[in-house]
């Protein structure tokens, strides 16, 4: 009885989960809007180019 229990708390909690993890709160789009703004302005670091480097040398291996 008890494992029942426990596995309806635990569906029960993972079901709202769900749904709360689907809408967007006004905290979250302001932070998607700082996020994009912010990669306007920076641009593409050193660290990111050589990471879309490596991706391209990686794809060129694939295909071979």
């Amino acid at each position: 009885m008890n494992q029942f229990v426990v596995g309806v708390v635990v569906l029960g909690l993972l079901g709202s989960g769900v749904l709360v993890g689907c809408e967007k709160g006004p905290a979250q789009k302001a932070g998607e809007k700082i996020d994009k703004a912010v990669d306007a302005l920076a641009g593409k670091g050193p660290v990111e180019k050589a990471g879309e480097r490596i991706d391209k040398a990686v794809d060129e291996v694939k295909k071979q």
